[in-house]
């Protein structure tokens, strides 16, 4: 089981280009990324027995438990590595709790599983810069992201319309300053523990400038896990 795979950790704020990235090495690797919330309406509408758990957290306005995260990310993480994927982690684990839980899992698997923990550092302002100038594509079945920001590449060819299914744009609730000043936040106390923990359990942690076009980031990354070759 596992025996060839490689896990990627994806450690960096909202706005850092964790999901361009994991897109970008979705196309060109054909990976596997792990989306916590994808999972949770996956098991909701399929009815499993993890769905019911979620599904009753979130009618009775509580957050789900560590616990079900947990076990149904291990669930996923298992059927991925008996295929020998590739995966990418981005939003899990979130805190301490999740990223024991992960540590124990990978340790207790047979196998060869090369974990890499890489962070995208990006200075706040441009992250605050970034968000507050990021719109999306309403089509739910779209969703591409644009930019406004004066000369991005990914800004629309036209004002507040979708170059792949001319779908309007519209700037998310969350990408709104204070909004964003707030997530940074709650960001940034998690980082220090998670980083803390991976540093301290002899895990080689590895920095990415996410400053860069990302063209440029993806050959950093590559380089940096000796991608180069694939």
């Amino acid at each position: 089981m596992g025996i060839g795979s490689k896990i990627f950790l994806f450690i960096g704020p909202p706005g850092s280009g964790k999901g361009s990235l994991s897109n970008l090495c979705i196309k060109e690797f054909g990976w596997k990324q792990l989306s916590t919330g994808n999972l949770c309406r996956k098991h909701i509408g399929e009815g499993t027995e993890i769905g019911k758990q979620i599904d009753f957290s979130i009618k009775s306005g509580k957050l789900v438990s560590d616990t079900i995260i947990i076990e149904m990310v291990n669930k996923w993480l298992n059927e991925q590595l008996e295929l020998g994927e590739n995966i990418i982690l981005d939003g899990y684990p979130r805190n301490l709790d999740q990223a024991k839980a992960l540590d124990k899992f990978l340790k207790d698997k047979i196998g060869n599983i090369v974990f890499h923990v890489i962070v995208f550092e990006l200075p706040d302002d441009v992250i605050i810069e970034r968000l507050c100038e990021r719109y999306v594509c309403q089509n739910s079945d779209c969703q591409v992201v644009y930019s406004m920001i004066p000369g991005s590449k990914l800004s629309p060819k036209k004002d507040m319309i979708c170059d792949v299914c001319s779908g309007p744009l519209k700037r998310r609730s969350d990408d709104l300053r204070d909004s964003v000043i707030e997530r940074l936040k709650i960001y940034h106390e998690h980082e220090g523990s998670l980083l803390n923990f991976y540093k301290n359990s002899g895990q080689m942690v590895m920095s990415l400038n996410a400053k860069k076009p990302l063209s440029e980031v993806f050959y950093d990354f590559s380089k940096l896990v000796g991608l180069e070759d694939l």
